[in-house]
């Protein structure tokens, strides 16, 4: 019997890096979430969700509608993220609104529906990719202010986190909280972030997939809705 793997944006940065890990396991049935209607043809063992957007509000009827019925899922990693950079001087309505919907929102709708469509049950694994950004000991007067959405959707996003912990304990499903690590991609890239790469140790998708997919395999009940680190605070 093949395990069974979803991974919530699984076409590029982290979330292709995992999806790639995954499915050279021959024993892996990867589910993958694609935006697009033509997902990657290279990522051909995957079996692609397509269209797929995590900022809609029926994300979770829409990845539902195209799972298998009577499909276990060991493992669902919610990875897809978006960072509109911003400052005091120019803050952003619309910016703010989807970083928080797809950091905080998203999640809980998603996993609501795998629940309720019986793809998750006693023993299956839900990891929402958060990031130390959301932090607020972390941020002081050396890094500045800014990036209000980011930052703050981030934070809401380990409070979702640990309030489905919560929710699905007695159903023997676990949910962990992880930073993957300060990595070398395009959204980094985009907002500017690739001048603190090498100083802020940053690394490759596929470096902090290892990580991630090591941490996972000891993830379970006993950590539920715990906030981790694998790769550690850099």
């Amino acid at each position: 019997m093949s395990t069974k793997i979803l991974i919530v944006g699984a076409t590029r940065g982290l979330g292709a890096s995992l999806a790639n890990l995954y499915s050279k396991n021959p024993s892996n049935h990867v589910f993958g979430t694609s935006r697009s209607s033509s997902p990657p043809s290279s990522q051909s063992k995957i079996t692609w969700l397509t269209g797929i957007d995590v900022s809609a509000s029926d994300v979770g009827q829409n990845i539902v509608s195209q799972i298998p019925a009577s499909t276990k899922l060991s493992t669902v990693i919610i990875t897809a993220g978006y960072f509109g950079f911003e400052t005091f001087d120019n803050p952003d309505w619309e910016k703010e609104a989807k970083m928080y919907t797809i950091s905080a929102i998203s999640p809980v709708f998603i996993v609501h529906h795998l629940v309720k469509a019986g793809f998750l049950d006693k023993g299956s694994k839900v990891i929402i990719v958060s990031s130390e950004s959301g932090s607020i000991t972390l941020r002081h007067e050396k890094e500045g202010g800014g990036n209000y959405g980011h930052h703050a959707s981030k934070a809401a996003s380990n409070m979702v986190g640990k309030l489905l912990s919560l929710d699905l304990k007695p159903k023997g499903i676990a949910v962990g909280l992880v930073h993957p690590g300060f990595m070398r991609t395009e959204m980094t890239k985009g907002v500017g972030f690739d001048k603190y790469w090498d100083d802020g140790g940053a690394v490759t998708p596929d470096e902090a997939a290892q990580s991630l997919v090591s941490f996972v395999e000891t993830f379970d009940i006993s950590k539920t809705g715990e906030y981790w680190a694998p790769r550690g605070p850099r």
